[in-house]
């Protein structure tokens, strides 16, 4: 062979050496560029959850909140009525006070906790001894704690 044919071999070997090495770092860096695009999926997915997540802890927070308030304010009208019957003084309101507690009782629930509200407004009604209004007083500070303590705002 003369030199044209070594150098025309060479130079051709050397073309396809560098088209197939070309292909394979092509496919190569396809691959690599997948695999970044769904970690950048996976690590995009993992911030979201986190963040419904976050949320979810902080909305079952502000419903335990409201309800602890709310719970508060009726065992405050339950108390002035109670003490109003014990003293004969109290606030013309005290009833109508209680009546709305026990209405936001009744709607931040859960069930338990209304049922125990009504009962001491029954109890409040009626002309039970001191004795029953601190036992239906207690039913409702039970059922309340259960509720703020239990599994969150489905308690």
């Amino acid at each position: 062979m003369n030199e044209w044919g070594v150098a025309l071999i060479a130079a051709g070997s050397a073309l396809a050496g560098s088209a197939v090495t070309g292909l394979f770092a092509f496919r190569a860096g396809t691959r690599q560029a997948e695999a970044a695009r769904h970690a950048g999926d996976r690590q995009a997915d993992a911030v979201l959850d986190t963040v419904r997540m976050t949320l979810a802890e902080q909305r079952a927070v502000r419903v335990l909140d409201l309800r602890r308030q709310t719970y508060v304010a009726f065992l405050d009208a339950a108390e002035a009525v109670i003490l109003s019957r014990r003293t004969g003084e109290g606030r013309a309101g005290d009833r109508a006070d209680l009546h709305r507690a026990l209405g936001s009782v009744s709607l931040e629930g859960p069930p338990d906790v209304a049922r125990a509200a009504h009962a001491l407004v029954d109890a409040l009604r009626g002309n039970r001894a001191p004795d029953d209004l601190e036992a239906a007083r207690l039913v409702f500070v039970e059922a309340a704690r259960t509720a703020l303590d239990g599994a969150g705002p489905a308690a």
